[in-house]
Parts: C-alpha cells; structure tokens; sequence
C-alpha cells in the first residue's frame, strides 16, 4: 500500500511539474518590418495609429511582436536601401507606409517576404504591385486609398462650399507619380464638368513655395486643392495653410491632419478605419495567410471633415447644407 501511496504521489508531483513548463514555453515573438518615406515625426501619427490597431487584436511591442522602423528620411535614393535592411533582418513581412515609390522599392527588394500597403493612392493593379485586387497573386496586398481617384469629389465639394468658385489653383508633388497622374488624367475631365478651370503649379523642392505662392496670389484664384502626396508636401503643409489664411483663399486637401494645420476642408478614406484593415492583415499573414490570397481593400468608409475657425478667419460661410454632409466639424 505505501509503495502503491508514493507512486501516486511521484506522479502527482510530475504532472504538476509539467503544467508549469509547459505554460512556460516561450512564445514566438514576430518581426515586423516597418518602412516610412518620411521621418519618424511626419509618420508618427500613422505609426501609432497602427500600433493601437495591433494591440487590441494581441499584438503588444516588447511581448510578441518587435517593430523594425527603418524611415527614408524623404530621400527617395533611401528607400532601395533601407528596404534591404528590413530584407536581411528576415523580418516576417514589411509594412510599407507611404505611396508608390516606397511600395516599388520593397518590391524589388524581396519576393517572398509578405508587403501589406498601409493605404496607396495609386491603383495597384495599374501600378504593377498587384495582378487584381481579388487575387494579388504575389507577395503585396493590403490597402488602396483611393486617393488620386477621389479628385473630382474634392472639386465638387469645394464648389458647393464656395458658390462663387470659377478658378481653382493646384498645388502638387511633381515627382509624385500618383499627384502627376491626379492632376494631369483624372482632374481635368472633373473641371470641365464643374465649369471650373484649372492652374497647375508643380512643387519639388521646399525652395519652390515662394515662387508659387508669388505665382498664384498673383493670378487671383477663388480656391486651392492640394493633394498631399510626398513628403515635400507634407513637410510644408503648415506653410500651404498659412498662405491660404493670409490670402483668404479656401482650400481643399486629401488628408485630414492639413486641417490642424489651419485647411478649410478634406475628404478621403477615413484613417482610423485603415489602421484597422492594416491591422487585420497583419493578423492574417502571421497566422499563415497568403499575401497572395488576401484581396486588396477598397475604402468603405470616407471622410468629410470642415475647419469652421478657418472659415472665420477668411471670411467664407459655409452653405447649411454642405455642412450637414460633414462627418465632421472643427470650431
């Protein structure tokens, strides 16, 4: 019987010595690559925004996963290489955080590593990234915005917020492919239909804004529409606001931060609901989903946001029934 007691006891003692260690196995901790076009300042609200939307599906930085943020400085002759980087630290798939050009470089850089777009405006079956939005087909899915797309319902809102509008002037990235295309295919034929003409005025460089600031105050528009692609733009956006707040004139952005920045209006996809589509891929892929299998998202869910303090400050009244189609209204 006391043999039989201290058999049973010895097993006891080993199963419960096993539940501990089995509980104790360490869990995989994932490497996510990370790649920004901008700097670490510029990209930081993206980047927590999609940091928040990891979290709350489990994914806690320092727990199990590990973010490798590689940022291209807005040097384009950056993003071959810190995409390699990102390639030779085997990280479990890359985030690309910006438009064509950083998507493109990743691109080239890993065939097999998975890419999850964080939101390009470009369509990425045009652009080459993708075989269809249905089927990928490669190693890069995840976001379109459809931002270059949505030009002529900026123009429209921007004519119904502001009767009189007759002339608009556009500010734009010229080294941008996706801005390039907007302005000179998509734009155009959305004018002409609003009975609107339009002046193009190409930036490249942070040197060029006095010139085309000169230039347009010069040739008296009645509003401005500034697509926000590339990281000159974005980098001044604080500037573009404060020359329109000086001239009186509306303005009509892509994106909403230019409406902290002192912009009338935005439209677009709504960022809060992106971060958590990004966040969804992210999940599937580390799970074992196939980038390939993974259809790109279309955006669902978009936003009109009106700055009535700026309204204030350039003496502009906003028609009751524009207002009652913002999402969202800053006073």
């Amino acid at each position: 019987m006391k043999k039989k007691i201290t058999v049973l006891t010895l097993c006891a003692m080993l199963f419960a010595l096993c539940i501990p260690a089995e509980a104790q196995q360490p869990k995989k901790i994932y490497r996510i690559g990370y790649l920004s076009g901008t700097d670490p300042a510029t990209d930081s609200p993206r980047a927590e925004g999609i940091r928040v939307a990891l979290r709350e599906l489990g994914y806690i930085e320092g727990q199990n996963i590990v973010i490798e943020y590689r940022h291209a400085e807005n040097r384009r002759d950056r993003y071959p290489e810190v995409a390699a980087e990102l390639v030779r630290l085997k990280v479990d798939l890359i985030l690309v955080a910006g438009g064509t050009t950083p998507i493109q470089a990743a691109k080239h850089a890993t065939k097999t590593i998975p890419i999850v777009m964080t939101g390009t405006g470009l369509d990425p079956v045009r652009a080459g990234f993708v075989e269809s939005l249905a089927r990928p087909g490669g190693n890069i899915t995840g976001l379109t915005t459809l931002n270059t797309e949505l030009g002529g319902k900026r123009l429209e809102l921007l004519k119904e917020a502001v009767p009189k509008l007759a002339r608009v002037a556009v500010i734009y990235n010229a080294i941008s492919p996706g801005a390039t295309r907007e302005v000179k295919e998509d734009l155009p034929p959305a004018a002409r239909a609003l009975g609107l003409a339009l002046r193009t005025w190409e930036v490249r460089a942070t040197e060029d804004f006095d010139k085309v600031f000169a230039g347009i105050n010069k040739d008296h528009p009645d509003g401005l529409y500034v697509p926000l692609s590339g990281s000159v733009l974005r980098r001044n956006v604080k500037r573009i606001a404060n020359f329109t707040l000086k001239s009186r004139l509306p303005s009509m952005y892509d994106e909403t931060t230019a409406l902290d920045a002192g912009g009338l209006m935005s439209y677009g996809a709504e960022v809060a609901h992106s971060y958590q589509r990004v966040a969804y891929y992210v999940d599937r892929i580390l799970k074992g989903a196939k980038p390939s299998d993974l259809p790109v998202e279309q955006p669902t869910k978009f936003e009109f946001v009106i700055n009535l303090k700026t309204a204030k400050q350039i003496g502009l009244t906003i028609p009751p029934n524009v207002l009652a189609r913002a999402d969202k209204v800053i006073k």
